[in-house]
């Protein structure tokens, strides 16, 4: 029997997509396999969220440097993971938050500890020889997750456009991952064509997707719509649209300022333009409606919506158990998006998936950062944890495409035991 335990960590400073420093660690086992992660990076980030260790060094980096996450992965974590066996995860993460010692993460940096976590991952399962999904998930792993391309990009994703940040298409009626991925594509591209035709930016935000300056956020939704029709799609049937307006970006002073419109709104009032869009356009699913403590709004708008949309809380919940049970008391949503470094450590990004996934009704979605890299972690875990949707970004740029690449890989091996989710795993087709 191969002999998992940890022989050695070492971590480096790489660059993500921005062009900022993150965290790059590889772990080798006593038997010579070896596997290595990278940390992605968020720009909208919630308050909640495991602390992300940065230098504050202004003269390198201008302060974003990780070299103090790199310093502990190669010395204090080093130390205390040295033997420990790969093959028990949840104790590897468990000694890991333990050896931090505080709530968030911020003594070692959750980018530092996830480094560890996930890498380790990584060489176990080099060291049985099959890929993570498999690791993660067994033999039973063969569910591809629907893709969420975010293909017009706002809020800070990009200036100067909608005061929301994401609207996406959400492939639900296509038989297969990869018919999936052409339906994308191809209205993606359909979509640069009529924005070029109309004098409209075709410039990309950190996610891959075109950012135009519209004449108010709805105009954004609208042109998904046409987008679709155009290259040969039925909206809503073929293709549907998802949300993420990250509206704890636009919540200030007990409203939300939607400043390109140059109007502010009540929570009951944004509840109300949510209603009014799902009632006029196919949107099946809808992230961080509301800001990430407003609390009071959330149940509103689940008890409104709820029955019939999916509604994803990532700043209200932020991969935690403890915001999710709280969600789940209040009736506050019914989805988590997944995103491992909000929590830092595999093993508790694995609880909170499969808490959700366990709710009637409720739905998972694996998710990228806005500052990503080529690692490919996520596409695995979206097939292992069986979540059946998968966030990565527009079919471009390749830290989004190295992503989408992988599923194909996975889709292939995987052969006629491979199953596309398509809409069924949205939360409100898993409440039917």
């Amino acid at each position: 029997m191969a002999d998992d335990r940890i022989a050695s960590v070492k971590a480096l400073e790489v660059l993500d997509s921005r062009g900022n420093p993150t965290i790059e660690v590889e772990v080798r086992l006593e038997d010579g396999s070896s596997g290595r992660a990278i940390v992605p990076s968020g720009a909208s980030t919630g308050a909640h969220e495991a602390h992300e260790l940065r230098d504050g060094d202004r003269n390198r980096y201008f302060g974003k440097g990780v070299l103090d996450a790199v310093e502990n992965v190669n010395g204090e974590i080093a130390e205390a993971v040295r033997g420990q066996h790969a093959s028990d995860q949840q104790g590897l993460d468990r000694l890991l938050a333990a050896l931090d010692g505080t709530p968030n993460k911020s003594r070692l940096g959750a980018n530092a500890l996830l480094g560890v976590s996930l890498a380790a991952a990584h060489a176990l399962a080099a060291s049985r020889g099959i890929p993570l999904y498999r690791s993660v998930g067994g033999e039973d792993a063969h569910l591809l997750p629907l893709p969420l391309f975010n293909v017009l990009n706002g809020g800070k994703h990009a200036q100067q456009s909608t005061d929301f940040q994401e609207f996406m298409l959400a492939p639900v009626g296509l038989t297969s991952f990869s018919e999936a991925l052409r339906a994308g594509v191809e209205v993606y591209q359909t979509l640069k064509g009529l924005l070029s035709r109309r004098g409209l930016g075709t410039n990309v935000g950190d996610e891959g997707g075109f950012a135009p300056s519209l004449a108010n956020n709805v105009a954004a939704v609208e042109l998904l719509v046409e987008a679709i029709a155009a290259a040969g799609y039925r909206p809503g049937e073929d293709v549907a649209i998802a949300l993420d307006p990250a509206t704890s970006e636009l919540y200030e002073d007990g409203v939300y300022k939607l400043a390109s419109e140059g109007r502010s709104l009540s929570s009951e009032e944004m509840v109300g333009l949510w209603a009014e869009w799902c009632d006029r356009y196919p949107i099946v699913s809808i992230e961080d409606g509301l800001a990430e403590d407003d609390w009071e709004g959330w149940a509103l708008l689940t008890e409104r919506l709820g029955a019939r949309l999916q509604l994803v809380g990532d700043d209200l919940l932020v991969t935690n158990t403890e915001r999710l049970e709280r969600a789940i008391a209040s009736r506050a949503c019914n989805a988590i998006l997944v995103k491992v470094n909000q929590i830092g450590t595999l093993t508790e990004a694995i609880d909170a998936t499969q808490r959700a996934l366990a709710l009637p009704g409720w739905g998972a979605v694996m998710s990228h950062r806005s500052g990503e890299t080529e690692d490919t972690t996520i596409a695995d875990l979206a097939v292992g944890l069986g979540t059946g949707q998968i966030k990565t970004g527009a079919p471009a740029r390749g830290e989004r495409t190295a992503k989408y690449n992988r599923l194909l890989r996975i889709e292939a091996e995987l052969g006629p035991r491979a199953r596309y989710a398509g809409g069924t795993m949205l939360a409100q087709s898993r409440r039917q």
